[in-house]
């Protein structure tokens, strides 16, 4: 018996040790204007912009570059890992250069865009970096050494895009070239893509968030035929199927990557639940834009001429015309850290940044 509870000791203290050794170093994030940290605001040729204000006011206290009031998922799973926030991939880019760095963070790099897709021509004449050259700017990193490749296997990678992809689906004047079902397949072939090359190039630990529904933002009041006072329930079938076709490659991971995982996080469910219990989760309009103008707020972007703000942005769900409020990133972000499999799966965040050994989990 005693030997046996030495044993036992022996293992856990190795388990402890290990499991620290492998506490998540960095993050590397990929997508649109949910994620982007500033990107385009370095991207002069961009004009999907969110560089003046109110953008930032409720935490940051001034524009940073991201779409809200405030920090968004990437920024609160870095502070529930304890590593500082990433910088955008262009600002450390421009330091480097000009020499004030010597080199990349090694707490992870931003390379989201907002107002990009993951086909290569949405919103291309807006100036935006699609996903796929994003995915080109990391390649050179690794390639030329600015990343350690073992800090690479051990940081997380995020990913999430394809709303503007489908939003833009119901902006075309004529018949779109492609039916709904065969865009969403066009979009998950990309994505696919995606994670094979993240793969190829060192990344180990990969979240693929899903969509919210994206049929329910403010800025559907911009899109002819599109119903006010509900959801856009078209818009919202694609999301899905997008989202079911993104969670079927993240359960393929760990066949075709053996070494590799990826968690699902199920984003949209999440925000429908804030949305049928408002109350609930601290909100009190579920519909319209805190800052915008126009019906839902969603005819006028934040900050541009003839806005207007709302008293309380955490009372709101939609920051401005897109894009959720600091509280409701911050309600996601805890969910996804230490949620079920009813949110994120087949792990929660927390266990994928501290989880000994990456085989274990399927």
């Amino acid at each position: 018996m005693e030997r046996l509870a030495l044993t036992f000791f022996f293992f856990s203290s190795l388990l402890i040790s290990v499991s620290f050794s492998l506490h998540v170093p960095a993050i590397i994030t990929f997508g649109d204007s949910i994620f982007d940290a500033g990107n385009n605001h370095f991207n002069k040729n961009c004009t999907a912009q969110a560089d003046f204000p109110p953008y930032g006011s409720s935490f940051f206290h001034h524009p940073t570059g991201r779409f809200t009031n405030g920090r968004t998922v990437a920024d609160f799973i870095s502070q529930f890992i304890g590593i500082e926030l990433q910088k955008p991939y262009l600002e450390a880019r421009i330091a480097v250069l000009n020499g004030s760095r010597k080199d990349y963070p090694a707490n992870g790099i931003n390379f989201a865009s907002a107002g990009s897709g993951v086909l290569t021509e949405t919103n291309k004449d807006w100036g935006v970096i699609p996903i796929q050259d994003q995915l080109q700017q990391f390649q050179a990193l690794v390639k030329q050494s600015h990343i350690d490749k073992n800090l690479v296997q051990q940081s997380l990678f995020f990913f999430e895009s394809g709303s503007n992809d489908i939003f833009n689906y119901f902006l075309q004047f004529d018949t779109p070239a492609l039916a709904p079902d065969a865009y969403v397949q066009a979009m998950l072939a990309e994505v696919a893509k995606l994670i094979d090359q993240l793969h190829s190039l060192g990344a180990r630990r990969i979240a693929v968030f899903s969509l919210g529904p994206v049929g329910c933002v403010p800025a559907r009041a911009l899109l002819p035929g599109a119903p006010v006072d509900r959801c856009y329930g078209k818009m919202n079938v694609m999301v899905k199927n997008y989202n079911k076709g993104l969670e079927s490659l993240v359960q393929n991971v760990p066949t075709n990557y053996p070494g590799a995982v990826a968690v699902f996080g199920g984003v949209y469910n999440l925000v429908q639940r804030f949305r049928a219990n408002p109350t609930r989760y601290g909100f009190s309009d579920v519909s319209s834009a805190c800052c915008g103008d126009g019906t839902l707020g969603g005819l006028v972007q934040c900050g541009k001429e003839g806005y207007k703000i709302c008293e309380n942005p955490n009372a709101f769900l939609f920051w401005d015309y897109f894009h959720p409020s600091e509280h409701a990133y911050k309600l996601i972000s805890k969910a996804l850290w230490h949620g079920k499999d009813s949110v994120i799966r087949p792990v929660n965040l927390k266990t994928l940044s501290n989880n000994i050994s990456l085989s274990t989990i399927h």
